[in-house]
């Protein structure tokens, strides 16, 4: 398998992708921040710092749109749907952060999704760490990709 961001040379550059035709594209991300019980029941709204999920939420969004000033060789792209959906799971004890992006470009938004997925993840982190330091963000991974010449992704479950 040939890498896209390195030239014959082995030199890293940005992909050209002014002979791609445009097309619908989404990618779905998720992170995981784990956490005690008595951490998730202030994420849920007990925060001295406010409505963490709904910070956080935001966070995620201006975080995909930063993505090509934080990853050297991304394209920047217009985004048309930034959604970040974070949910709280006792089981876990954590909480689950989805988030997904979509554009109509040349190329995929796979790392916007992560982005912004991430940035949720930390964000959580930074209003939650004055109650538990040792939380941990986990399993950031790309869920489902379409559109685009390789088509449908799927993560195993």
């Amino acid at each position: 398998m040939t890498l896209t961001h390195f030239d014959a040379a082995g030199q890293a550059h940005m992909v050209d992708v002014s002979g791609k035709e445009p097309t619908a594209r989404e990618a779905v991300a998720e992170a995981l921040v784990l956490m005690s019980p008595e951490t998730l029941a202030l994420a849920q709204g007990g925060a001295a710092k406010g409505d963490v999920l709904g910070v956080a939420r935001l966070a995620g969004i201006m975080g995909a749109k930063r993505t090509a000033d934080l990853i050297p060789l991304c394209h920047p792209l217009p985004l048309d749907k930034v959604a970040l959906d974070l949910v709280a799971e006792p089981a876990l004890p954590g909480i689950r952060i989805t988030a997904t992006a979509r554009t109509t470009g040349r190329t995929g938004v796979e790392m916007e999704a992560l982005t912004a997925a991430t940035v949720a993840a930390l964000t959580v982190y930074d209003m939650l760490k004055a109650a538990q330091k040792d939380m941990r963000i986990e399993g950031v991974r790309l869920l489902k990709k379409t559109g685009g010449k390789s088509g449908i992704f799927e993560a195993a479950p």
